[in-house]
């Protein structure tokens, strides 16, 4: 069988397969990642899997580089949608909050990407460095900005400043259980640190 309906079936069972493998991603990691939990998530035949995806490796690679992906555009349309004129320390604040909503709410892929990337072969994280640092080069020109509105403390080296921001949200994922306190509280508290942290 030929045509549209069936290359729109063929596209929906991809995309549910690379989502089962952020799903199973984020809870086993790397080596802990298994086809044949993939399979029972995405409700397909492990064999099946192979149809759309070369090996075991080529199926994370997707998800990992959809994780990326999504992590990156979603912080610059929150970014976008914020007011021409907001100071920068309140579009690092927008971006924080968008950050953490994507990571621990919007998407298995963004926190799978974030949590796998470390674990991943040398070879698998080269091919994927380059989407890294896209999404880090949004974060240092919002420090940048902050620091030329004068917002940022002059004793703060501002990579260093970035890469410990970076790190604390980041780690969010492995800590953050929603029994236990609200998004919004964790938010609250990530901007709070972020604002007097870096503060002049």
């Amino acid at each position: 069988m030929t045509g549209p309906a069936h290359d729109s079936k063929s596209a929906r069972t991809r995309r549910r397969v690379v989502d089962a493998a952020a799903h199973v991603l984020l809870r086993r990691g790397y080596a802990g990642t298994r086809l044949s939990d993939v399979a029972e998530v995405a409700q397909v035949q492990a064999p099946a899997i192979y149809y759309y995806f070369s090996s075991r490796e080529d199926l994370i690679d997707e998800a990992v580089a959809v994780g990326l992906d999504r992590a990156r555009s979603l912080v610059t349309d929150a970014l976008a949608e914020a007011p021409a004129d907001a100071p920068a320390i309140d579009r690092l604040a927008i971006a924080v909050a968008a950050h953490l909503r994507t990571l621990l709410t919007h998407s298995d892929h963004a926190a799978a990407a974030v949590r796998t990337v470390p674990q991943l072969p040398e070879a698998m994280r080269e091919r994927h460095r380059q989407a890294q640092r896209d999404y880090v080069d949004v974060w240092r020109a919002l420090v940048t900005q902050v620091r030329e509105e004068g917002d940022l403390d002059p004793a703060l080296d501002p990579g260093t400043a970035l890469m410990v921001v970076l790190g604390a949200l980041n780690w969010t994922a492995e800590w953050w259980d929603p029994a236990r306190g609200s998004l919004e509280g964790v938010i609250d508290a990530a901007q709070r640190l972020v604002r007097q942290g870096l503060a002049a």
